[in-house]
């Protein structure tokens, strides 16, 4: 280990900075956050730092720096555009053992100015000794993705409480696993929801409750997992997957998505393909009342959106008539992520106005759809879960009053690297499909939109495939 890495106290401490430039007001920024008292020195000042100045935010002398500055300076940092000046300054400030950095210069630092991730009062610092900034910077980004923007706010309730649990729960172990349920189940989701005043009353009444039996209800996480691609995923999303104790799942969740759920956590297949049901829905909304109650966190996780044809609204509903709580994650839905990667455009001003959403399940050999209001000018319609009914849909909607030649997409596992895109007419998608041994899940896409694919279908482009067949017909794969 090059460095040992610490937090200092820098409230109300003198710091001094040599230097003017941007840089220097960027360390100047920290330091001040830090509660720092800041006296820069420099011939002259760039705009940030003068704008501090203005401020009242940090003290200045005009003019090169000399060792007399040094005086009750607590650290020291040089950022000048003169390495040589940089270097007295090292020089002199380790002969008064005074912590120093010098910026871009790690030789001459006795300090390293970590990348932060700032949820106060908790922080994380990352650092590569100096050898590589930017890259400690890309590590903070990642840490930034999955550290919760109100992790600080959970870390000062648990902070408020600490005394108490510490007088009510006696054993060290207990309290440590008192705190893991806080600080990992409904209680935390619940300040990261800006709920603060329900988590402070839950944490109450749990710690008044502690010692009465642990029979602790869990929770179920009702998660949208997109259309496929992991990296579509929200940050809550992936936070909850990777800590949910049980995983039920759908068929149209992606195996890549599913491998980030915990490993060790047991997965539960619930899907449904038409007319075969793993598990009937009433048995589903069975199944996660009682795995929370028998003190589960619960990942429900459904392909795209679940409450955009997902069946969501009705396991809710049973979870909040039988009082298990539970927290609701929206997904991209399959309209959006498809659409996005095919490259069309579910609106534009020059083609639709309007766009619609319907179901294309086939019941006894029809598809139940309003045909009129389908039928409109400047109106895009996506039918999900259509493939099957995909001739009783063009057909309807022609003698509805829609032009055949109204062009018309499929996306066929759309967003991940198996998508494939058809594009054709209305009267002749359904054949054109027919022959390609196209399987579920898809996505139908119809309205004069389509016709901007050409220009825009970047996602192929992108993964270096595709392939051109009839003007009127085109199946495009990334792998082909």
């Amino acid at each position: 280990m090059d460095y040992l890495p610490i937090f200092l106290d820098l409230r109300g401490r003198r710091c001094l900075m040599v230097g003017g430039g941007e840089v220097a007001a960027r360390k100047t920024e920290l330091l001040l956050q830090a509660g720092a008292e800041v006296q820069a020195v420099a011939p002259d000042l760039g705009d940030g730092m003068q704008a501090l100045v203005d401020a009242g935010r940090t003290a200045y002398r005009a003019g090169g720096f000399e060792e007399a500055d040094l005086d009750g300076a607590q650290l020291v940092i040089a950022a000048s555009d003169d390495r040589s000046v940089n270097a007295r300054v090292a020089a002199l400030a380790d002969l008064r053992s005074l912590p120093v950095n010098v910026v871009d210069d790690p030789a001459l630092c006795r300090f390293i100015m970590p990348a932060i991730i700032d949820r106060s009062p908790v922080l994380a610092a990352v650092s590569t000794g100096g050898a590589s900034p930017v890259l400690a910077r890309l590590i903070r980004g990642r840490l930034e993705a999955l550290i919760p923007a109100a992790f600080g706010r959970l870390a000062a309730l648990a902070r408020d409480f600490r005394q108490d649990v510490q007088a009510r729960v006696a054993s060290p172990a207990q309290r440590r696993k008192f705190w893991e349920r806080v600080l990992t189940g409904p209680i935390a989701e619940m300040v990261y929801a800006g709920r603060d005043g329900d988590a402070r009353e839950s944490l109450t009444k749990a710690l008044d409750d502690y010692g009465d039996g642990d029979g602790a209800t869990g929770e179920v996480y009702l998660v949208g997992a997109g259309p496929g691609d992991p990296d579509m995923l929200t940050f809550r999303a992936l936070r909850l997957m990777q800590q949910a104790d049980v995983v039920v799942h759908d068929r149209l969740v992606s195996r890549r998505v599913l491998e980030l759920t915990r490993r060790d956590a047991p997965r539960i297949y619930a899907g449904k393909k038409r007319a075969s049901h793993a598990l009937p829905q009433e048995d589903i909304n069975a199944l996660l009342v009682r795995l929370a109650r028998e003190g589960k966190r619960v990942l429900r996780l459904k392909g795209g959106d679940p409450f955009i044809f997902g069946r969501g609204g009705e396991e809710i509903e049973t979870l909040a008539a039988e009082g298990i709580s539970f927290q609701v994650v929206p997904g991209i839905t399959a309209a959006a992520g498809c659409a996005a990667y095919a490259g069309i455009p579910l609106t534009h001003r020059d083609h639709a106005q309007s766009c619609v959403f319907v179901t294309g399940h086939l019941q006894d050999g029809t598809v139940a759809l309003d045909w009129e209001h389908l039928v409109q000018p400047r109106q895009t319609i996506v039918i999900y879960m259509g493939l099957v009914g995909l001739p009783v849909i063009c057909r309807e909607l022609i003698g509805h009053g829609m032009a055949p030649d109204t062009p018309a997409a499929l996306v066929e596992h759309g967003t991940t690297a198996d998508q494939r895109v058809f594009t054709a007419t209305l009267a002749t998608l359904a054949e054109n499909v027919a022959g390609a041994e196209v399987h579920a899940p898809t996505l139908i896409i119809i309205g004069s939109v389509v016709t901007l694919r050409e220009k825009l279908g970047w996602f192929e482009t992108a993964t270096e495939g595709q392939v051109n067949l009839d003007p009127q017909f085109r199946i495009e794969s990334p792998n082909e």
